[in-house]
């Protein structure tokens, strides 16, 4: 027995050294950094059609984290609404600066880093920074030519905020869980509009992240194949505001009781587009009106979203404040 016993104490030992070298290599190397492999031969030609609707999308989906109030440029700022488990994080300046910002970037490796994660240097960007592997090629081009455009948001910015600083969390993620995207994963073509239903998909999935958020839980998501995360349009994700206060996301699949599914596509136009809910009240942060969004992306949006699985979650919606 007591041989037993001291066999069972040298392995818990054994063990316990060996978790604790994991977390401190963990700690002391950080993010982990890769070889981008550089397409060269991605090109994104400006024309007036991609410009705009790289306006739109840039809008959208990068806007909200990269702006900032003061130059009302996408200099990059402090991301108060990010939930303190990640960390200390900032944003980057990607304006045309060719050395505070992007305006040295290529086409390929901006179209690179957008799909992958993985930035010119090699340096990978966190699980909390939104990736777009299925994202098409021609949204990426728009993105790309809206990027080199003369608008007032991508000037060049001398703005160079603080660095992150990444949470042991966020680093064992990056490490063990979260890897860089393939840069190709599908068919780099989106669906045309005329299919209602594939292009929501393709919208709430792939260019806006409706599904994102609208999930269990960010940990948990799945880029690559957005319908297998955990509790897929379920809500429940903790979201914070600007304040740290908390509020889960709401259930978005057609459940009558707990969902969307008693909704007219009136009533997800006014929530998306304008920010008001069912009821008429205004939706809280971080859900913001979606005013950029054509009402026929939203309608797609609210096609597909009827088509998901009902799944039965009466997500608790009262706000949360900090600290309680």
């Amino acid at each position: 027995m007591k041989r037993i016993f001291s066999l069972t104490l040298r392995l818990l030992g054994v063990i316990l050294v060996a978790v604790l070298g994991i977390a401190a290599y963990v700690q002391i190397k950080g993010i982990p950094t890769y070889k981008p492999i550089i397409p060269t031969d991605f090109k994104a030609d400006a024309t007036p059609q991609r410009v705009e609707h790289g306006l739109k999308l840039v809008t959208l989906a990068c806007y909200d984290c990269h702006v900032s109030k003061e130059e009302n440029q996408l200099s990059g700022k402090f991301i108060a609404d990010m939930p303190k488990e990640f960390g200390v994080v900032y944003s980057k300046n990607i304006t045309k600066h060719p050395d505070k910002g992007i305006g040295k970037w290529t086409d390929g490796e901006i179209a690179y880093f957008l799909r992958t994660g993985v930035r010119k240097d090699g340096t990978y960007a966190p699980p909390y920074m939104p990736k777009f592997p299925l994202m098409s090629d021609e949204d990426i081009k728009s993105v790309i030519a809206f990027l080199r455009s003369d608008h007032v948001f991508v000037q060049p910015s001398e703005r160079q905020p603080p660095l992150t600083q990444p949470s042991f969390l966020t680093k064992m993620l990056a490490t063990f869980i979260f890897k860089p995207y393939p840069f190709n994963v599908a068919p780099a073509v989106s669906p045309p509009s005329s299919d209602e239903k594939t292009y929501g998909k393709y919208l709430a999935d792939a260019v806006y992240g409706c599904t994102n958020c609208h999930s269990k839980d960010f940990k948990s998501n799945n880029e690559l194949d957005p319908p297998k995360n955990v509790g897929y349009g379920g809500g429940g994700n903790p979201m914070p505001d600007l304040e740290g206060n908390i509020i889960n996301s709401a259930n978005i699949t057609p459940d009558k009781k707990t969902g969307i599914g008693d909704w007219t596509v009136e009533d997800f136009i006014a929530a998306v587009k304008h920010g008001k809910g069912k009821n008429g009240q205004p939706l809280r942060y971080p859900m913001m009106p979606k005013a950029a969004m054509d009402s026929g992306e939203i309608k797609a949006i609210f096609s597909y979203l009827r088509t998901i699985p009902p799944i039965n979650n009466p997500v608790d919606r009262n706000l949360k404040k900090a600290g309680l």
